[in-house]
């Protein structure tokens, strides 16, 4: 079963190519013959001179981003994007959602369904539709938030993930927080699952673990790629044991997405560091998998600086108190986990320390809280990886600070004006406010 990807915006754009770049290296390994025609038939089509072509479709409304990707996957000789995947027009939406949403996507959405519909009819089978995009901008918020309507409203019972960006703390754009108020609040709606990345998290693993001097937007891409591609390769699941699983986003989806409230998901993966480190560093499965789940308890998003005076509760004190009176105030309670363990000696790993129920919300199963895949093939050069996708309170405090600070910018009705022209009310404003405050507080009261 194949994935169509749709690349939105100068953020969902730059992300897609690394993607791609990432997952055509990967397979490219020796020794995974199986591995790589799984991968390739997921994500790209051959042609009849033997070309690998992405199953992407690029949206932008300037050229110059769509132009950089596509030059950049050719020359690759790899892999490249299809003669007729990219649309994009002479005229941006000034980091405004309203005017992507209102004015944009409704003028093109004709052009870009017709894209996606012609990349969708070339797979045998359909596993599901994966967008990349910013929350923060004009384009990939308004215009992908609107995209993603359309394909709902189009393909009712296929899955869509949508894969986010959520913008640095003290970006730029003044008004990032109320395109990531809007994008968020209707994405939600609309989406099967929101997987976040948070750019100050990511400059953080490219400083502290990368050694990267210098960060650059590239640099930040290339670990968004690394890190998706290690949930997206193929791998062995419960339900495909002996062969790799053909439909990852379904799984993914069963697995992670147990209750219609409850859609964000976060990600981290160990280890992480400079190929210069990587080809002087050795790593056991007992040592990954004991910082990968202090990570999760803790709420961390790397394995430098993890709070290891965390703890999960016991299920009953010894004074008689339930677990969730005893909680440290900085545990991080899940509703589910997965845990895609790759490399060698892969079978040897031991994940009894992610069943504990202590983990997990009370009112659901372990057995169905807690699911692994796996793959005996190493990823991207790493002799033994984990990867851990949860649905948990991780992403409670920045979405708290993205709505705090929309809200103290609104109630002096600083910008409104220029979304009110395009056609965004007030009244839609304080509908986004009030589905994210419902949001926080399902999260807040697991």
């Amino acid at each position: 079963m194949s994935v169509v990807s749709l690349q939105l915006g100068q953020c969902g754009n730059q992300i897609g190519q690394e993607l791609f770049s990432v997952i055509c290296d990967d397979s490219n390994g020796p020794n995974r013959k199986k591995y790589k025609q799984c991968s390739d038939e997921r994500f790209f089509y051959e042609t009849s001179t033997g070309e690998l072509v992405a199953r992407s479709v690029l949206v932008d409304m300037e050229p110059k981003v769509i132009s950089q990707v596509v030059v950049n996957a050719s020359k690759s000789g790899r892999w490249r994007y299809g003669d007729k995947a990219c649309f994009s027009q002479k005229q941006g939406s000034g980091n405004n959602w309203a005017n992507g949403f209102c004015v944009h996507g409704p003028r093109h959405e004709e052009a870009v369904e017709n894209l996606v519909r012609r990349e969708i009819e070339r797979c045998d089978r359909l596993a599901g539709i994966f967008t990349m995009m910013s929350v923060a901008g004009g384009t990939g918020s308004g215009v992908g938030t609107y995209i993603t309507q359309r394909l709902r409203d189009l393909y009712p019972n296929s899955f869509i993930l949508n894969q986010v960006t959520w913008p640095y703390g003290a970006g730029e754009v003044i008004v990032q927080n109320y395109n990531s108020v809007l994008t968020l609040s209707h994405l939600y709606q609309l989406s099967d699952a929101i997987l976040v990345h948070e750019n100050d998290t990511v400059h953080k693993i490219c400083s502290r673990l990368m050694n990267i001097k210098h960060i650059s937007i590239s640099d930040v891409n290339k670990v968004i790629a690394h890190q998706l591609a290690s949930v997206l390769q193929p791998a062995y699941t419960a339900d495909s044991p002996s062969h790799y699983c053909t439909n990852p986003i379904g799984e993914l989806m069963s697995t992670l997405v147990c209750h219609p409230e409850y859609k964000l998901l976060s990600l981290c993966n160990i280890p992480q560091m400079s190929s210069t480190s990587l080809a002087y560093s050795v790593f056991h499965w007992p040592g990954l998998l004991k910082h990968l789940r202090q990570m999760l308890i803790a709420s961390a998003r790397m394995e430098e600086g993890i709070d290891w005076t965390v703890s999960a509760p016991s299920a009953v004190t010894s004074r008689g108190e339930s677990a969730t009176n005893s909680r440290h105030k900085n545990f991080n309670l899940s509703l589910a986990n997965l845990l895609i363990l790759r490399g060698k000696d892969v079978s040897t790993a031991v994940i009894d320390g992610f069943k504990d129920p202590a983990l997990y919300v009370p009112w659901l199963n372990t057995e169905n809280s807690f699911s692994t895949w796996s793959s005996p093939v190493a990823f991207n050069g790493y002799e033994k990886s984990a990867t851990l996708v949860s649905n948990n309170q991780s992403l409670l405090k920045p979405l708290n600070n993205i709505v705090r600070k929309a809200w103290n910018m609104f109630a002096s009705r600083a910008y409104v004006h220029q979304y009110t022209k395009f056609g965004i009310s007030e009244e839609d404003f304080l509908d986004s406010f009030t589905a994210l405050e419902q949001i926080i507080s399902s999260y807040t009261h697991l």
